[in-house]
């Protein structure tokens, strides 16, 4: 199975010491039990968010994590489909996936719509089970019920496009998952926001197109966050090398697919997202 591969022919070498290097010390994944995690992505704006998710779930092949939802913040129609792509090539094609509704990049991204509608002998080259973003759960419900299902204090969350459903969740009111608001919610649940964002110098593109959300998000997230900031990724390139060998165990992946469509190759793209998870 292609996610059999995916811990030791993904990523280069100091990905995986970086990731060491960032561990939190006293988290439950040092002691054994791999970190519940929620990856929240503008998928489609800039190919680290497809390789962010890689990189999750060749930690999960190593059993250092457990995806348990991806919410977007970008309405691309096909950001819903290209995740559901790729976790259905790593074999884990039942992870709830959110979209934000009226979110602040709404354009199609360079690389989705080529993986979703990619054929192979007429047919579709990837399988999948979205047709369209439009047809995924709103990402504030998709929020409530994930953390909700949770035991206390176990969920780590990587924000690694804009904040606007961490705000929207914040705001939310109790409902069938939970008797919470979202703020005391996430108190209850979150033990660790990471967030690609924080430069000191301008403010990200993941800042500058939704700054009130991003203003409420500091000002009202209930656990600690970790910022890791533009300087951050952009000192670490992930190699076109990699992707021209790293990913040829099969004729063709979403994430390798998607890196040649964003931009003419070869280029070596900046880790932003990367470093965040």
């Amino acid at each position: 199975m292609h996610h059999r591969r995916v811990s030791s022919r993904l990523f280069p070498l100091f990905l995986c010491a970086l990731i060491g290097v960032l561990s939190v010390s006293k988290s439950k994944a040092a002691a054994g039990e791999p970190v519940r995690l929620i990856f929240d992505t503008d998928m489609g704006n800039d190919i680290d968010d497809a390789l962010a998710l890689g990189i999750i779930h060749a930690l999960e092949s190593r059993g250092e994590c457990k995806l348990l939802a991806v919410t977007l913040t970008k309405g691309d129609r096909y950001a819903a489909p290209y995740v559901d792509i790729v976790n259905v090539f790593y074999g884990r094609g039942s992870i709830p996936i959110g979209s934000v509704r009226g979110g602040p990049t709404p354009a199609e991204g360079k690389y989705t719509r080529t993986v979703a509608t990619a054929t192979t002998d007429g047919k579709p080259r990837y399988p999948r089970t979205v047709a369209k973003t439009a047809d995924v759960p709103e990402a504030t419900e998709v929020l409530r019920r994930t953390l909700a299902a949770q035991p206390d204090g176990s969920v780590a969350i990587v924000q690694v496009g804009f904040s606007t459903n961490l705000a929207r969740l914040l705001d939310s009111k109790a409902d069938e998952h939970s008797p919470l608001d979202g703020k005391t919610l996430a108190a209850k649940k979150v033990r660790l926001l990471s967030v690609m964002a924080g430069s000191p110098n301008f403010p990200e593109f993941n800042v500058a197109k939704d700054i009130p959300a991003a203003q409420k998000l500091v000002a009202e997230w209930p656990s600690p966050i970790v910022f890791s900031p533009f300087e951050v990724g952009k000192a670490i390139k992930f190699p076109a090398s990699s992707i021209l060998s790293d990913f040829a165990y099969v004729p063709h992946h979403p994430l390798k697919e998607g890196y040649e469509a964003y931009m003419k190759m070869p280029y070596d793209r900046e880790t932003w997202d990367l470093t965040s998870v």
